[in-house]
């Protein structure tokens, strides 16, 4: 397992679209998911341990965001050949595991992680209401072990966009295993 932290990013950017299934079977765009104060796109999968830490976390708070106008989605882009806890039917074991209460899809080509700049899980991407890149820092102090009652980064960050429309100047890396690529 290698761990990696997200590098620095310049904000403002706008999020590309995607157009992939979820675990209900359903296809998302990114029009579908989009809150009206914003979009939080998270690249998660289902054996990473940094994942595993804080994924009731991500219920907690997708649920808390939605309720200020932040839409939520989780992308899966590990190679699932090759790691296969990260399979598509173990996505929707996942899913319900935690009850999350937003879309979990599956980038089978990783184009869509390549797109954004993806590195690692858990990633997150923190866009305003018109997906202009506000946020790209961490969930929180969790590593591999949940860390309770310190500052809700993220979620905070967030809360902000959807207020004012922008997120805190200092954001701290995300740190997690690396997205598992595939050979091309």
């Amino acid at each position: 397992m290698a761990a990696l932290e997200t590098p620095p990013v310049k904000l403002g950017w706008h999020a590309p679209d995607f157009r992939l299934k979820g675990t209900d079977g359903k296809l998302y765009a990114l029009g579908d998911v989009k809150g009206a104060k914003g979009l939080l796109v998270m690249f998660i999968c289902n054996h990473c341990p940094f994942v595993q830490a804080v994924a009731d976390k991500l219920t907690r708070d997708a649920k808390e965001l939605a309720s200020l106008g932040i839409g939520s989605v989780a992308i899966m882009a590990n190679d699932s050949v090759e790691y296969p806890e990260d399979s598509f039917d173990n996505m929707i074991l996942s899913k319900e595991k935690h009850g999350f209460p937003f879309p979990y899809l599956i980038d089978e080509t990783q184009e869509v992680a390549k797109a954004y700049g993806a590195v690692c899980t858990p990633d997150f991407f923190g866009f305003d209401a018109d997906l202009a890149l506000q946020y790209r820092g961490r969930l929180d102090a969790s590593g591999m072990k949940p860390v309770e009652g310190g500052k809700r980064e993220l979620f905070e960050a967030m809360k902000q966009v959807a207020e004012t429309g922008k997120a805190p100047a200092e954001q701290m890396p995300s740190i997690g295993c690396s997205i598992k690529w595939r050979d091309m």
